[in-house]
């Protein structure tokens, strides 16, 4: 990640490391030599920093695993091998891409789905691909207007309809229309509702069963938008789009500095799927891979 990127991205988890960095330090500080004070400190610091307590005591035990196994001592050390222990933990393989595609975009109101696409249309088409996005998120007042916007801004055509109508509908629709246009990608922004989790089921699987029937040839992926804000309801909110959608990837958005970073260790310890972007900013650009070296060493410097 480039420098000014990775500048943005220490900002975003300013507060996460702030809290992160100054209970480890403190642990290292207090307990000269690896003891069982020491290892309780650890597991306050991550629990603290919204890793959640069953993320925070798999991390704890396998850094025992390695003291034991290369006999240290010095508490310092350990600090170096709990950031390389939470980095294998984030380092989740990712599916290769296969074209032409389908991405089917969820997550609830408010966690910048649609902002996402926009930005996924604009760095899949700098990479020279053909996009096609598509408003299946049709009971949300304004939704469709707002893809329109990202569309226009990024030169991508959009099929809509009314507000209100069949989201399968839809993407019937927009997968005639990528066929049609032989487009490499089409991005599909859903229903974000969770209040009602078997009427989103229902919804994804006939949007499924559309593009299965109609598009055998395109691989689909599902990427959920998580906003960083939420701590721990970000786990929530995955587990229920999970059952309800299937998930293959996560976009990490509003890394504004208030962002509870470590929420992220829990959402991929809890459906192992990887993160593959994370938002640093409301640029049309600040849309980046994700690499959990980065995020670690912003997160644990």
């Amino acid at each position: 990640m480039a420098d000014g990127l990775f500048s943005r991205l220490r900002e975003g988890l300013f507060r996460s490391r702030q809290n992160l960095n100054t209970m480890v330090d403190g642990a290292v500080a207090e307990h000269r030599t690896v003891n069982e004070g020491f290892y309780e400190s650890l597991t306050d610091a991550l629990i603290l920093s919204d890793m959640g307590t069953a993320v925070a005591q798999e991390a704890i035990d396998r850094l025992r695993a390695r003291v034991k196994a290369e006999n240290v001592k010095d508490t310092a050390r350990c600090k170096q091998m709990l950031r390389e222990i939470l980095v294998g933990m984030l380092d989740v393989d990712k599916t290769p891409l296969r074209w032409p595609m389908v991405i089917l975009v969820v997550g609830v109101n408010g966690v910048g789905k649609t902002t996402t696409i926009g930005k996924l249309a604009l760095r899949f088409q700098a990479l020279g691909r053909t996009i096609l996005l598509c408003a299946a998120d049709t009971f949300r007042a304004a939704a469709a207007e707002q893809l329109a916007i990202w569309a226009e801004r990024a030169r991508v055509p959009l099929v809509r309809h009314q507000e209100g109508a069949d989201p399968a509908g839809v993407v019937f629709d927009a997968v005639q229309a990528a066929k049609a246009r032989r487009a490499d990608l089409l991005i599909v922004d859903t229903a974000g509702r969770l209040h009602n989790k078997k009427n989103l089921m229902d919804e994804m699987h006939k949007m499924r069963r559309v593009i299965d029937r109609e598009y055998p040839e395109a691989a689909v992926r599902c990427l959920l938008v998580v906003d960083a804000t939420t701590g721990q309801n970000g786990l929530l909110q995955a587990k229920a789009f999970s059952e309800a959608a299937g998930i293959n990837g996560i976009v990490l958005t509003k890394l504004d500095g208030t962002a509870k970073g470590g929420v992220i260790f829990s959402i991929v310890g809890e459906l192992r799927v990887p993160v593959l972007y994370v938002g640093v900013g409301e640029g049309i650009d600040d849309l980046q891979s994700f690499n959990p070296k980065d995020f670690v060493a912003a997160l644990l410097d």
